[in-house]
C-alpha cells in the first residue's frame, strides 16, 4: 500500500466518511447487479421476450436519469448529506416492495422508483467524498469509494448463486430493502462537506442559473466532454453487464453455471479499481480514463468473439477489470471540473445524460437479439462506443491532478 493511501487511512474522520459512503455505494451496486441476475430467472418464470427483458432493465435506468439530475440540483441547495440519505431510502424501500410485484408492469414501475434513488445517490456521494478530502488524496479516495461498487456486485452475484436458485427472485429483492436500516446509522455517522458548509449561507442559485453556469463559455468544453464520456461509458456498461448472465446462457451455459462465471468475472473488478486508484494520483485522471477505456474496448471485442470456456472467462475478467477501473476514474474526475456552487448540479446533469445511454443500451440489445443479430456484432458496437468516449477525454479533457477544487 502506498504512503499516500496510508495517510488517507490514518485520518479517522475521512476514513469514516469514505467507508460510510462506500457501504451505501455497495448497496446501490448490489441492487443494480441483482436485477441482471433476477431478469435471467424471471425470463424463464414469466416467459419474458428479449424485448421485455430489455424494457425491465431499462426502467431502472430511466429512473436514474431523473434521479441524477434532481439529486444534483437538490444537493447544491440542501446539502450533500441530506440528499444522500433520502436517495438511499427511496431505492431500498422500492427494492423491497419489488418482491411483492405480481406482474411485469408493476415490477417496471417499482424499478423506476428504485432507479430514481439509485441515480441520485451516486453523483451526490462522489461529490461529498471529493469535497471532503485533501487535494493529494482526492482522486484516490473517490476511486476507492467506487471500489465498493465491486463489493456490491460480488454480493449480488453471491445472492444470485446461493439465494435465487433455492428461494426465488423475490427473496433477492427483500434483501435489497436492508439499506433502509443502514440509512439510520448514516444519518449520525457522516457530516456534510466543509466546502458546502462554507457556502451554505451564500445566495443559492436557481436551477436555471446553475444550468446556465454549467453551459457557460467557461465550462462548455468541459461539459461537452463530460456528457459524451458519461453517455458512452454508461451505454456500454449497462448494455454489456446487465446482459452478461443472459449472454452466458445464450453461449450454452446453464443458468447456475452462468451465475458462477459472472461471479468470477465480477471479482476482477476489485484489482481494476485498486490499480486505477494507484495510477490516478501517479499519472493523472486523463491517463487512467483513456488507457482503461481503450483496454475495455479491446476486451469487449474479445468477449464478443470468444467461443471457448477459457476464452470467455478470460475476456470477461479483462472486461470487468478495465471497465470498472475506468468507472473509478470517471467518478474521481467529474466533481473536479466544476466550482462548489454548481458542482453537484454539473455532475448530476452529466450523470443524468449518461443514464440515457443506460436506458437505450439494454433496450437496443434486446431488440437486436430479437432480430437475430449475432453477439459478435453487438459487442463491436460497444467497442466503437467506448473508443468515442476515450477520444473525447483525450482531445477535450483537462488534467485536474493536484489542482485545488474551485469554490467560485
Amino acid at each position: 500500500m502506498s504512503n499516500g493511501r496510508m495517510e488517507l487511512l490514518k485520518e479517522p474522520k475521512q476514513r469514516k466518511l469514505l467507508f460510510s459512503a462506500g457501504i451505501s455505494w455497495m448497496f446501490d451496486a448490489m441492487d443494480v447487479g441483482m436485477i441482471s441476475f433476477v431478469v435471467a430467472a424471471l425470463a424463464a418464470e414469466w416467459s419474458l421476450s428479449s424485448q421485455q427483458v430489455g424494457i425491465l432493465t431499462s426502467t431502472t435506468s430511466i429512473g436514474m436519469v431523473f434521479g441524477a439530475a434532481m439529486a444534483g440540483f437538490l444537493a447544491d441547495k440542501y446539502g450533500r448529506k441530506n440528499i444522500l440519505l433520502w436517495t438511499l431510502l427511496i431505492f431500498s424501500i422500492a427494492s423491497g416492495l419489488s418482491a411483492l410485484a405480481t406482474g411485469f408492469i408493476m415490477l417496471c414501475l417499482l424499478r423506476f422508483i428504485a432507479g430514481f434513488g439509485l441515480g441520485g445517490e451516486l453523483p451526490v456521494a462522489s461529490t461529498l467524498v471529493s469535497e471532503s478530502m485533501p487535494v493529494r488524496e482526492r482522486g484516490r479516495a473517490v476511486v476507492l469509494l467506487e471500489s465498493f461498487w465491486a463489493a456490491g456486485w460480488i454480493l449480488s452475484a453471491l445472492i444470485a448463486y446461493f439465494v435465487i436458485p433455492d428461494y426465488g427472485w423475490r427473496m433477492a429483492f427483500v434483501i435489497g430493502a436492508l439499506p433502509a436500516i443502514y440509512a439510520l446509522y448514516l444519518r449520525r455517522a457522516i457530516e456534510d462537506s466543509p466546502r458546502y458548509m462554507r457556502q451554505k449561507s451564500a445566495r443559492k442559485l436557481s436551477f436555471g442559473e446553475r444550468v446556465a453556469s454549467v453551459w457557460s463559455t467557461e465550462h462548455r468544453r468541459t461539459s461537452i466532454m463530460l456528457w459524451v464520456l458519461w453517455f458512452t461509458v454508461v451505454f456500454s456498461y449497462y448494455g454489456m453487464f446487465l446482459w452478461l448472465p443472459t449472454v452466458m446462457v445464450d453461449k450454452g451455459f446453464s443458468l447456475v453455471k452462468s451465475f458462477q462465471y459472472v461471479l468470477i468475472m465480477t471479482l476482477a473488478q476489485l484489482p481494476g479499481y485498486f490499480t486505477a486508484a494507484y495510477f490516478i494520483e501517479r499519472f493523472g485522471r486523463k491517463f487512467v480514463l483513456v488507457t482503461y477505456l481503450v483496454l475495455t474496448a479491446v476486451s469487449a471485442i474479445w468477449f464478443g468473439y470468444a467461443n471457448t470456456e477459457a476464452s470467455l472467462l478470460a475476456a470477461g475478467i479483462s472486461l470487468s477489470f478495465f471497465n470498472l477501473g475506468a468507472w473509478g476514474g470517471l467518478y474521481a474526475y467529474s466533481p473536479e471540473l466544476y466550482p462548489t456552487k454548481v458542482r453537484s448540479t454539473g455532475v448530476g446533469l452529466a450523470t443524468s445524460f449518461g443514464r440515457i445511454g443506460g436506458v437505450i443500451a439494454p433496450l437496443l440489445v434486446g431488440v437486436l437479439k430479437q432480430q437475430g443479430t449475432r453477439i459478435e456484432v453487438i459487442f463491436v458496437m460497444f467497442f466503437v462506443t467506448i473508443l468515442i468516449g476515450a477520444l473525447g477525454v483525450l482531445l477535450l479533457g483537462k488534467e485536474t491532478k493536484g489542482l485545488e477544487l474551485a469554490d467560485e
